[in-house]
Formats: C-alpha cells, structure tokens, sequence
C-alpha cells in the first residue's frame, strides 16, 4: 500500500496541472486570435486578392492548413514540453495581393519568425505597429509599392537576420537606429527613391554578408564604416550619386564575391588594393568618371567571372596580366579612352561569352587568336580605329549572336567564313573601307535580323537568299557601289522592317516588290531602278517613310498609297512619274514631306493637299502643273517650304498664302505664268528667308508690306513687269541688282537700280522734329536706316546748347502715317501719363508699360530711367538698325524729350520668360515641346546676332527677364540698352552690366566682352528654362559632378515623353557645355544650331532620363 500524498504535494501537483491547462487555454486563444486578425487583414483586400486566399476559411478550420501559413509549437523558458501549436509563418509571395500593411493586427501575431508579403500589389506605409513582431527572423516586403519611409521602428526587431524592402517606392532618409539590428545578414533596399547619405550606423552590422543600396537616390561618399562589415560578400551600391573616390580600405574586405559600384559619380584611380579580391566573381565600376590606367593589380582576382570598367574616362593600354583571368564571361571596357592594341594574349580568354570594347581609340587589326573564344555571344568592337582585314577565323565563333564592327577602318573583303555564324542575329559592318562583294553564304543565316554594311566601297549584287528564311528586319547597305537586281527573296521579305539602298547602282524592275506588312522605313533613292509604283504598296500599312528619288520609275502614283495614314515622308521626286496627283493623297494624314518635284505630273494640284494638315514640306517643282493654285495650298498652314517653280502655273497669286505664316526656308513660285499683283499680305511671312518669284508676268509693285519680312536672305523677283519703288529698308539696300532685273521701272534703294523721284513736302513748320520711318498699318513694321541715330544724336546736341524754355517745347520722336506729336500725345495718353497700373516690369535701364491706342493697336513701351546717360538709349535704337530677325523683338518707334526719352516696341502677350516660369497657371502650357522651341529661337537670334551681322553684335544682358513670348510661344530677345555694338570701340563696355546669375566668371577679372559672354548666359537661361527656376543655387553645389537628366527637369509637369526625352538631353547637355569656365571651351551659337537641329528621336538604346551629365568645376 502507497503511502498517502502529503497535502502540501497534493497542492503542488493540482497548482502544476492547473498552469498546464492554462497555457494551452492561452495557446488556443492565441492561435484563434490569430487566424481572426488574418482574416480581418484578408476582408479588407480587394475581391481579386480575397480568390488567392480561398483557402483561407471561416474560424472553424484549422489556421495551421491554410495557404502559407506555417505553424509550431510555442515553448516558453518555463515550460519543458512543447505548447499547442502558433503561426510562425505566413509566405504569401506572387498572389498579385492588393491591400496595406496598415489594416493588419501585427500584435496578434507576435509569434511570427517570417512573413513573406513579396511580389504582390501591396501599397501604402510600413506602419511602426510592425514592432510587434519581435520574434521575427526574416521580413520580405519587396516587390510591391509600398510607400512613405522606413520607420525608425524597424530597429526594435533585433532578431531579423534578413531584410528585403526592395523594389517599392520607399522615399526618404534611412534610419541611423537601422545599426541596432545586430543579427541582420542581408539588408536589401535597392531599387527605391530613398536619398540622403548612407548611415554611418549601417557599419555595426557587423553580420551582413548581402548589401545591395542600388538604384536610389543616395550621396555623399561611401562611408568608411564600411570597412568594418568584415563578413560581408556581396555590396551592390550601383546607380546612385556617390561622389568621391573608391574606398582604398575595400580592397581588405576579403570575402567579396560582388562588388558593384556602377552608375555613380565616383572619380579619381582604380584602387590597387582591390588585387587583394581573390574571390571576387563580379567587378563592375563602369559608368563613373573613373581615370588612369586599369591597374595590373587586377590580374590577380583569378576568379573574377565578370568585370565592367566601361563608359568612365580610362587611359593607356590594357595591362600585360589582365589576359590571366581565364574565367572571365563577360569583359566590359566600353566608351574610355583606352589605346593600343587588341594583344594576341586575349585569346587565352576562352571563357569569354561578351567582349565590349567598343568606343575607345584602340589601333591595329584585329587579332586571329579573338577567334580562340567559341563561347562569344556578343563581339562588340565598333568605334575605334582598328584596321586590317576581318580575319577569316571570324568563322569560328559559331555561338556568336551580335557581332559589331562598325565605325572603324577595316578594309578587305567580308569573309565568306562569316556564313558559319548560324547563329548570329546582328552583324554591323557600318562606315568602314570593306571593299568587294557581299558573300552569298549570308544566305545561310537563317536567325540573321539585322545586317548593315552601309558606307563602304562594297561591290557587286546583293546575295540571292539574303531573306530566304524570312526573318531579316533590317537590311542597310546604303552609300556603295552596289549594282544588279533586287534579289526575289528580298522583293518578297514580308519580314523587313527598315531597308536602306540609296546611293548604290542599283538596277531592277520595282513593281514586282510584294507586300510588307511590317515596313517602317524604305529609302531605295539614288539608283537606276525602273519599273513602276504598284498598288501593293498601299498595303505597307505600317509605312512611315517612302524615298525613291532620283531613279527611272515611271507610271502613275498609285491610288492606293492614300491607305498608307501613317505615313510621313513620301519622296518619288526626279524620275519620270506621268499622269495626275491622285486625289487619295488626303488620307496621308500625317504627312509631313510630299515631294515629288522633278517629274512628268500634269493637271492642276489637288485640292485634297489642303487637308494634309501635318505638311510642313512641300515640292512639286518641275512638272507639268497647270491651272491655278487657288482653294488648296494655303490650308496647309505648318508649311515651311514651298516649291512649285517650273511648272505652268497660272492665275494671281493667292492672298491667301500670306496665311502661310511658318513659311520658313523657301518660297518659290518662279518659272510659271502667274499674272496681277504681288499681294501684300505676303508680308505676313516674317519667318521666310528666300523667296522667289521670278520668270512670270507679275505687275504692279514691291508691296511695302516686305518691309516686314525681316527674317529674309534672298529675294528673286526679276523677269516680271512690276514697277514702281523698291521698299526702302537695309536689306534693299544690300540686295544684289540682279534679283530686280528685266522689271518695267522698278527704282529705289537698290544698287544698280534709278532713283526715285522724290517728293518733298514743304508745309508748315513745326517747333518738333520728325524721323521719319517707313511703315504699313496693322501689324504694324518700322524699318530703321543708320541716319535715325545720327540724326538723334546731333539733335541732342543741338538741344543741350539751347535755352531751357526752348528744351521744354522740344520733342524728337517718329511717326506711322500720322502726326507724330498725335501719336506721343496718344500713347502718353494711353498709359494715364505713365502710370504704375500700366508698368508691366522693370528692367536694368528703363521701366515697361502696356500701352493701348484708341484704334485698338497695343504697343510695348520702353521708358528709360532719367538717371540713365544717353549711351541706353542710343545703343538700345542703334542695336535694332543693325539687326532684323523674327526672334529679336521689333522696335515700331522712338521718342525723346526733355521729360523723358521711350521706345515704343512689339507687345508680347505673355511677357517675359522669368514670369512664365513662375506663373501656376501658364506652366502647364510651357511643356517640353514649347520649350524646346524657346530656346531654339533664343539660339537662332543670337546666332544671327553673333555671325549673321556685318559684326559680331553681344547682347551682354541675356536672361530670362529679357526674354518675351508672344501668344504662339515665339520668343524674342529685348532689351539692347548695354548691348555692345559694331560700330563702338571696346569705351563703352569697360562697366561690369548684365543680370546677376548669369555673369560670365570671367567678367569678375577682365571687362572684355566678347559673344562668349553670351554664350555662358545662354548656358544659364537654358538651364533655367528645363529646370522650372534659375540653376544658381544647383550648379554651386555640383562643382564637377554628374547628375541624371531627371533629376535636372521641372518637377511641375509630367516627365517628357520618350521621342522627346533625346531632344532635352542633347539640349541640356550643350548648355553645359556653355557654362564651361574657360570661355574658349564654350561653342559658339552656330554649333548651338547644329546640335537643336539634329537632336533626333527616341533612342530605344539608351535611358536619357537616367543618363548623367557632369556641371564643371568652378562655376560662379
């Protein structure tokens, strides 16, 4: 018999199974608290996310099975038996969840070692209510698009060892408090908008192994604390704004696996100590500014697989040992400055998949041991001066895809050899000295997309089977001497996207070309191809771009081409097409150049060219057109050249044409029958630059309206019957004899021209004086002559001897077709006596008002400040006689009394461009197209001003107060008040003037003035312009750095659009190049021309927005 139990372990046992109990009631509890707060968060996601968790049931099923959901049992230190079971994990990855974070109840599910969120559509803030989860080990939120910042609260879960926050749109600083987490050994915050420095704190993680920082906005140099992260094996710190040098301390970080630093801002040498690498796999420095030569310490890293040095500013040649790294797959050195040789030692390399060498000034042939490495996928070699032949080894890389050799000096042959290359997809020959023929065995590659050979002396006929498999896209060989037939396998390539044959000797019947589906771009011009236009070609439906000039064709255009909506240049100009324009050309709705001059076209022009509303190029030149020209082309109103001289033209000129108001670079209507007058709305055509009217049988006389065709460069209106005076205005004056010749009585200004009879009126005189200017009403145009200043300067002459009554009465002024004294009186009137309710700003020599005359007309109107010598305003009047041009705003008058002297100019609707960019409302309408074109016009006057004129004339006041825009967006240059002039000794730019901000630095210790002043203010508006406000403040604190073109952009509108995005960068760029320092660095605004002018489309190759431009040193 058992001895009884005590009472007091009877207690003990009843108070143990009583604790026992109730932490399985608690266990329970927790655990259906639990799935409760699981199913609240899924309740709250969209209907779609709710379908991923069906598995997820009511609270009668088991939590424990549901989907991603993970659980065991709870132990805690006083219990030596495990508990009933908890959530430990919940794994949700790629469900494509919509929801927050914010609606879950993180403190019912303390119990959690992971949660996996990543890959979903998870948006909102990471809320602080996270530090529940104080047993977590691991938290994978990336993938999503949460917002807002890391909370500081993330530091009180010191049990994470793994942390993934990426890909999301995190923004902010990242926590210092972020070093408490002691265990972490992954830390991945890549890909966010997270700025700031790094933290220094981030050096107590003395754990992490993985540290990937990429794709942020971080600056600053690396922190050294870095040296203290010992364990660590991969840091990924690419594509941020780091500056500074590379750490030389990295180099003792031995267990370095990955080591990228890509897409920074980071300068000075390769570090030698990065040799002590030895198990590096992956080394990628590229896109920096880093300098010198590729140190031969990095011979050393045996193991490394990958390395990238490209598109930094490297020197010298390769290092001798760099052949050594027999493992490498990938070797990237493109766009330095590395020279010399391509060594035979690269052969040894036979691991290599990708070889970029290309942009870089390397020399000599190519070596045959290149053909040694049987695993290139990519040989990229184009851009630098390698010559030689294309060894016939080249045969051997059979697994090679894209193979570029272009832009170099390679001559010989193209290797028969390269027909073994079955799998290449891209070969690039482009502007090179490859001479012979185009080897048939191309025929054999059947995955070949793309083959240009353009710009070579080839020879001989195109191979037979170059589309025989029907995947060719792009095939360009233009700008050779290419001769024989197209072949039948690319008469038929339903395949082709773009083809290039112009400039060859080419011969064949083009009608039998079959349907493209899939053709963008066709230039076959410049050949000897004959045949005619088939209907098939209203099939290319895709069809951007039709060029066949300069051929044999013959027969009619084709009705069908109407079909082609998409099309926006069709040149079949300078072959023998017959018959009539077809009247389907109105369903070219995008068309933007119709030419089809130098033909056999008869009959009238259509009418239906009226409504190609896009055409901004037309010529019809050399034909046989007859009938008149009314009823049609004045509805094209983006036209800028117009060409239908040589035809039999007849009827008036339409006065509707003056319309035509974008008419820029041509106007020419010679050679025809056209009769009546030269209207005078012509005049309306201030952009225009030549015009030509020659050989018909106009009568009458030279409107005076040309006296505002101020942008003109020629003007041919000889072999007519007109009479009369030629306008009096410089560039009359200027214009050769023989624009005017074989007129009836044509007289005037014009050299080689009689006189004019003049006559003079000798009515009353008047105690004021007038200058008189020749004017037209309504816009209303001032042509000024030399004589006004001189005039206006003796006068004041004059008038200072005299006696101070007799000043008071004296007025110097001019006049529009009425009593001047009317008009000073009118315009005084206008503006209440000069009023500040009139005062629309304030400039450096004079204040502005708006002034509206009875008759409607509104004037800008110039007081010069009466502290003011008489240099501003002599200067101002004679600035704008030695200057005409469309972009520079247009002075109507003067007048100058003893109260106050003015200018009477143009009204800019819009005012200037300081306050356009400060205007909320107007900056909506300033987009990236309009400003493109601003700084286009600023660009074209000031090269006018810089080059065109007799002598250079510098502004020496450009800013954007100083720039006005009309209601169209047009820009104009005001403001000549300092201007430094042709006809003035170097006396009256010995004072420092100009705005401040956009100083030339070197005006702070020379007072000569040359254009290159301008050039640097140019540099500081354009600037001013895409950044939304003036770049003072940016620039000082960038000294030498690079900044990504999206970050230099106006935040308050929407980022350009891709075929834009090239055009801003180009632009921005050469404004850079403006603000250089040293003036002798900075272009010149012809170059400025080139550059706006050829800035082209999107570049599907490269991301502009994210491209670095580098602001140089020493700004001021």
């Amino acid at each position: 018999m058992e001895p009884p139990l005590s009472s007091k372990m009877f207690a003990s046992l009843t108070i143990i199974l009583m604790m026992a109990t109730s932490v399985a009631l608690v266990s329970a509890a927790s655990l259906e608290k639990q799935a409760g707060a699981l199913l609240a968060w899924k309740a709250t996601l969209s209907n779609h996310s709710q379908v991923s968790l069906e598995s997820w049931g009511n609270m009668s099923s088991a939590p424990c099975s549901w989907g991603g959901i993970r659980c065991a049992a709870l132990t805690t230190r006083r219990q030596r038996h495990r508990g009933r079971p908890v959530i430990t994990g919940v794994s949700l990855r790629g469900l494509k969840l919509r929801g927050s974070l914010e609606s879950m109840d993180f403190s019912a599910l303390s119990t959690l070692a992971t949660l996996d969120l990543s890959h979903n559509q998870l948006s909102g803030s990471i809320p602080s209510s996270i530090e529940h989860l104080r047993e977590l080990h691991a938290l994978l939120l990336h993938g999503n698009q949460i917002r807002g910042s890391i909370p500081p609260a993330l530091a009180n879960l010191t049990k994470l060892t793994t942390l993934r926050l990426s890909n999301s749109e995190l923004v902010g600083s990242v926590p210092r408090e972020i070093g408490s987490l002691g265990m972490l050994k992954e830390l991945n915050i890549s890909v966010n908008q997270l700025e700031d420095y790094i933290p220094t704190s981030i050096g107590n993680l003395t754990q992490l192994t993985t540290l990937h920082l990429h794709s942020n906005k971080f600056i600053g140099s690396i922190p050294r604390e870095i040296r203290n992260l010992v364990n660590l094996e991969d840091l990924i710190l690419g594509l941020n704004k780091l500056t500074g040098s590379i750490p030389v301390y990295l180099g003792n970080l031995t267990k370095f696996t990955t080591l990228l630093l890509w897409g920074n801002d980071l300068s000075g040498h390769i570090p030698q100590e990065l040799g002590h690498l030895i198990n590096l796999e992956n080394l990628s420095l590229s896109y920096n500014k880093l300098t010198g030569q590729i140190p031969p310490e990095l011979g050393r890293l045996i193991n490394l697989k990958k390395l990238g040095l490209g598109e930094n500013k490297l020197t010298g040649p390769f290092p001798n040992n760099l052949w050594n790294l027999t493992k490498l797959t990938i070797l990237y050195f493109g766009n330095n400055q590395l020279s010399g040789h391509i060594p035979p030692e690269l052969g040894r390399m036979i691991n290599l998949e990708i070889l970029f060498l290309g942009e870089n000034t390397l020399t000599g042939p190519l070596p045959n041991n290149l053909c040694n490495l049987t695993k290139l996928t990519i040989l990229e070699l184009f851009s630098n001066q390698l010559s030689g032949h294309i060894p016939r080894e080249i045969g051997r890389l059979m697994n090679l895809e894209i193979l570029n050799l272009s832009y170099n000096t390679l001559t010989g042959p193209i290797p028969n050899s390269i027909g073994n290359l079955t799998k290449v997809t891209v070969i690039d020959l482009m502007f090179n000295q490859l001479s012979r023929h185009i080897p048939p065995e191309i025929g054999r590659l059947t995955r070949l997309a793309r083959f240009q050979a353009s710009i070579n002396n080839l020879s001989g006929d195109l191979p037979s089977g170059i589309c025989g498999r029907g995947q060719l896209q792009y095939f360009t060989v233009s700008g050779n001497n290419l001769v024989g037939p197209f072949p039948t396998s690319l008469l038929s390539c339903r395949s082709l996207v773009g083809v290039r044959l112009e400039g060859n000797q080419l011969e064949g019947d083009i009608s039998e070309m079959g349907v493209h589906p899939n053709l963008v771009y066709i230039d076959i011009s410049s050949n000897r191809l004959f045949g005619q236009l088939s209907d098939g070609w209203g099939e290319c439906r895709n069809l951007t771009t039709l060029r066949a000039s300069n051929n044999n064709i013959t027969g009619f255009i084709p009705q069908s081409i109407g079909q082609l909506s998409r099309l926006q240049i069709l040149d079949v100009s300078s072959n023998k097409l017959e018959g009539q324009i077809p009247p389907e050309i109105d369903g070219l709705s995008a068309l933007f150049n119709l030419s089809l001059g130098n033909n056999l076209l008869q009959g009238g022009i259509p009418q239906e060219i009226g409504t190609l509303k896009e055409l901004e190029y037309l010529d019809l030149s050399s034909n046989n057109l007859s009938g008149s020209i009314h009823g049609s082309i004045e509805h094209c109103s983006k036209l800028r050249t117009l060409k239908l001289s040589h035809n039999h033209l007849n009827g008036s000129i339409p006065i509707e044409l003056g319309m035509l108001v974008n008419l820029q670079d041509l106007f020419d209507l010679s050679d025809n029958s056209f009769e009546g007058k030269i209207p005078s709305q012509l005049g309306s055509l201030s952009m225009l630059e030549n015009l030509n009217l020659s050989n018909n049988a106009l009568n009458g006389s030279i409107p005076s309206s040309f006296q505002s065709l101020i942008s003109l460069l020629s003007m041919d209106v000889s072999y007519n019957k007109l009479e009369g005076p030629v306008p009096r205005s410089v560039f009359f004056e200027d214009a050769p004899t023989e624009w005017f010749l074989h007129n009836n009585q044509l007289c005037g200004v014009v050299k080689g021209l009689p006189s004019c009879e003049i006559t003079q009126s000798h009515g009353q005189h008047k105690n004021y004086k007038v200058v008189l200017l020749a004017i037209i009403p309504a816009p209303i145009t001032l042509v000024l002559i030399t004589t006004v200043v001189t005039l206006l300067r003796y006068k004041r002459k004059k008038y200072s001897a005299e006696s101070g009554n007799d000043l008071e009465q004296t007025k110097l002024f001019t006049i529009w077709n009425f009593d001047g004294q009317d008009l000073y009186k009118k315009i005084v009137d206008s503006m209440e006596n000069f009023g500040d309710s009139h005062c629309i700003g304030t400039g450096g020599s004079g204040s502005v008002y708006r002034a509206e005359l009875p008759s409607g007309e509104i004037f800008a109107v110039k007081k010069i400040h009466l502290m003011e010598d008489d240099e501003s305003f002599d200067h101002e009047i004679d600035a704008l006689i030695h200057i005409r041009h469309r972009n520079i705003v247009k002075l109507f008058g003067y007048c100058s009394t003893p109260q106050g002297r003015f200018l009477v100019y143009e009204y800019m609707d819009r005012g200037s461009l300081a306050e356009s960019l400060k205007n909320k409302e107007s900056i909506a309408e300033l987009d990236w197209i309009r400003r493109l074109n601003i700084i286009n016009d600023v660009s074209h006057a000031l090269s006018y001003m810089h080059h065109d004129c007799f002598a250079p004339i510098v502004h020496r006041d450009i800013s954007s107060s100083n720039i006005l825009l009309d209601l169209e967006f047009r820009a104009c240059i005001s403001d000549f008040g300092i201007a430094k002039l042709p006809s003035a000794d170097d006396s009256n730019c010995t004072r420092l003037a100009g705005t401040k901000g956009y100083l030339a630095p070197e005006l702070a210790y020379s007072t000569r003035v040359t254009e290159k002043c301008d050039i640097y203010s140019f540099g500081v508006l354009t600037l001013e312009l895409f950044m939304g406000h003036h770049p003072g403040d940016f620039l000082s604190s960038m000294p030498d750095k690079s900044t990504s073109l999206k970050d230099l952009l106006d935040i308050r509108i929407p980022l350009p659009a891709a075929e834009v995005r090239s055009k801003v960068f180009k632009v921005i760029a050469f404004a850079v190049r403006c603000i250089e320092p040293n003036p002798s660095r900075r272009p010149t605004m012809q170059q400025a021309i080139k550059v706006f002018t050829a800035a082209g489309g999107p570049d599907n190759h490269v991301d502009h927005l994210h491209t670095g431009i580098v602001i140089p040193a020493c700004w001021s």
